[in-house]
């Protein structure tokens, strides 16, 4: 694995970043614009079959990416990169991987609900996205890009 890092460090290190700002750019365009946005829609089921569609297409934008974010990752650590940050990130990394689990389990139930015609139901599977797990999930990149940053200039 150090062999891969030194010939293709700046790739790997360029993967790894651009992971990180599109998935957690990402999170950050759907709650700061997105959701807020979505609040004008006046029809209930309107609003949560739009707010389901435009949550998919995230999550299943971002999972490549979580993919890569992971392998670089792994691929730093069995290169050499074991300080104390590099544990702390892996760590953030795989809480928000489990968070944005959760959110995507959540998501499609709440899909098959609302197929279903049960809206309150799938209204209540999607409560938490927006005020709680998805903020989570944006703090916890914001961290761990800085941590990034750190080790960059070390």
């Amino acid at each position: 694995m150090s062999t891969l890092f030194q010939n293709y460090a700046t790739v790997l290190i360029f993967l790894h970043v651009v992971s990180a700002v599109i998935w957690i750019g990402g999170m950050i365009a759907i709650r700061v614009a997105v959701h807020p946005s979505l609040q004008s829609i006046e029809d209930p089921k309107i609003k949560l079959g739009k707010t389901l569609e435009i949550v998919k297409r995230l999550f299943h934008v971002v999972i490549p990416f979580i993919v890569i974010l992971i392998i670089t990752g792994v691929i730093f650590v069995f290169a050499g990169f074991k300080t104390p940050l590099v544990h702390i990130k892996e760590a953030i990394w795989t809480i928000m991987t489990l968070n944005y689990i959760l959110m995507y389990i959540k998501r499609a139930k709440a899909e098959k609900l609302f197929k279903s015609d049960k809206l309150a139901d799938a209204k209540e599977q999607m409560k938490l996205l927006p005020s709680l797990l998805l903020p989570i999930n944006i703090a916890l990149g914001m961290v761990a890009i800085y941590l990034g940053v750190e080790l960059g200039g070390k």
